[in-house]
């Protein structure tokens, strides 16, 4: 049941929050919201993933 609902939150998180790779933001350089958007993602990322 965690895994579903993990890959349930992936995918909307994939069309409601936006992606900082994609817009070239440098990790060494981003903000602190934006290192806590990328954080929050690859947690839920993996937790999908997770088997």
């Amino acid at each position: 049941m965690k895994r579903s609902f993990f890959r349930a939150l992936a995918k909307l998180n994939k069309k409601v929050l936006p992606s900082l790779t994609r817009r070239g933001i440098d990790p060494a350089k981003a903000k602190k919201w934006q290192l806590a958007l990328l954080g929050y993602r690859y947690y839920v990322t993996k937790e999908s993933l997770d088997e």
